[in-house]
């Protein structure tokens, strides 16, 4: 580089330098203005820098005037149209951000947000992530409404329980007081097959508040799983026979899982009862377990008659109880008292998500092969509720 040329840079590089140096103080004086100011200023600093350092190497060119004014002119022109464009670009950005201000204002009015596909990528990128944000907004506010709307059901339900029960336990005492009890130990057996079920009952209670205080306390431990299954089958068998529901089941040999025992039979136990309860007398109950790629895998199939899409999404939510389209029973799990409040299958979720797992239900045919929900062509023979848990 010749020194003619050195010394033009130092000129231009100096005077870009002090442009530069009043743009950032400008943008420090506009830093809370609308974007259009910004543009212009970026544009006013770019031209700037480029006249000043001309006009600088012309004044040291000794060039004519008349050369001066041409190049000074070619300049000031190109700094007008540039700052032109920039002044439109930011006012279509303003209109854009204020078009998503507005919208976003839905967010609150409304709760709902829909994405606009306008404007530059960083906008619609923005856009997006609002819809993204409002549809996750949305699914909350149904997710507590449904909560609540279970909260109520479970109060009413539970008042119902217990205020039944209790006043059929007050009549036998005031009889069995009065001396007129025809059978005074089937009064004192009714009594206490009444208080163990109201016990059941508060202790499911209990339990469904350590789940949803995230106090539930686990001890994972190398399980075999067959000797488990076969504990809650033995267990439910008396049940079953009485409501003349066969129960079997089967798992494949050598399947361990790590596990919190009483959990797990608390799970299979409930999962059992549940499939007894609604599933018509002849009717089959069928567990099995099985070793799969994601872990361990235990499911009960019952014969309930399905369960619909909407059913299915409320399943194992806190005080649900089915509606008309599962297989009517007269009696609970226990094959003497009405069903209970509906915590089971709450309860179940509960401790299969402690153990970092999942549980979820489907419909499936006579065979035993998924089918379709009760809105489809086909009604389904019963339902297979699945948990799967880590190896």
């Amino acid at each position: 580089m010749t020194r003619d040329q050195q010394q033009i840079v130092l000129v231009a590089a100096g005077c870009a330098a002090c442009v530069g140096l009043v743009g950032l103080g400008a943008a420090w004086l506009l830093r809370h203005r609308s974007i259009r100011w910004q543009l212009g200023l970026i544009v006013l600093v770019s031209i700037g820098s480029v006249l000043a350092g001309v006009v600088a190497v012309s004044r040291l060119m000794f060039i004519s005037a008349h050369d001066w004014a041409v190049v000074s002119l070619v300049a000031g022109v190109s700094a007008v149209v540039a700052l032109v464009v920039a002044l439109a670009l930011g006012a279509a950005i303003s209109r854009w951000s204020e078009a998503l201000r507005r919208s976003a204002r839905t967010l609150d009015s409304h709760g709902s947000y829909v994405a606009d596909p306008r404007g530059p990528s960083e906008l619609q990128a923005l856009s997006e992530e609002l819809a993204r944000t409002s549809a996750r907004l949305e699914e909350s506010r149904l997710r507590e409404a449904r909560l609540e709307e279970s909260r109520r059901e479970l109060v009413s339900w539970v008042s119902h329980d217990l205020r039944t029960p209790l006043a059929g336990m007050r009549a036998m005492t005031e009889a069995l007081e009065d001396g007129i009890a025809t059978d005074p130990d089937r009064y004192h057996r009714q009594i206490r097959a009444e208080v163990d079920r109201m016990v059941r009952m508060v202790d499911d209670l209990f339990e469904l508040s350590r789940i949803h205080a995230g106090v539930l306390q686990i001890s994972p431990q190398p399980l075999a799983l067959g000797d488990l299954v076969s504990e809650a089958i033995a267990g439910a068998d008396p049940v079953a026979r009485a409501r003349s529901v066969r129960l079997g089941g089967s798992v494949d040999d050598g399947v361990e899982v790590t596990a919190d025992p009483a959990g797990l039979s608390r799970v299979m136990t409930n999962l059992i009862m549940n499939a007894i309860r609604h599933t018509p007398a002849d009717g089959t109950v069928e567990i099995r377990g099985r070793q799969v790629p994601e872990g361990v895998e235990l499911s009960v199939r019952d014969q309930c008659g399905g369960l619909s899409v909407e059913e299915m999404d409320r399943v194992f939510d806190v005080a649900w109880r089915g509606g008309a389209a599962r297989t009517p029973v007269a009696g609970g799990a226990d094959g003497h008292a009405p069903g209970g409040a509906g915590l089971g299958l709450a309860i179940v979720k509960g401790i299969v998500e402690a153990h970092h797992g999942v549980v979820e239900v489907e419909n499936v045919d006579l065979d035993g092969g998924l089918d379709g929900g009760l809105d489809g062509d086909r009604v389904p023979a019963g339902c297979r509720f699945r948990v799967l848990l880590p190896a």
